[in-house]
């Protein structure tokens, strides 16, 4: 049974991982960023709607009458 020649693993890796850097760095260097972000407001229309206009009640089937 041979032997697993095992020398070439560092360097395989090692270039491996420099390649996967760089292209990461590559593919977010492409997307640009706001300097001074601020946030947006968030005020929102505010829409009646049929249900809030009336008063309603839920009936719960145990708070109805038994027949």
């Amino acid at each position: 049974m041979p032997q697993l020649d095992t020398s070439t693993w560092f360097i395989t890796i090692l270039s491996m991982t420099v390649t996967l850097f760089i292209m990461f760095q590559l593919k977010i260097s492409k997307y640009s960023y706001p300097w001074n972000p601020e946030p947006k407001p968030t005020t929102s229309m505010k829409q009646l709607s049929p249900w809030e206009k009336k008063w309603t009640k839920i009936y719960s089937p145990l708070s109805l009458p038994q027949l």
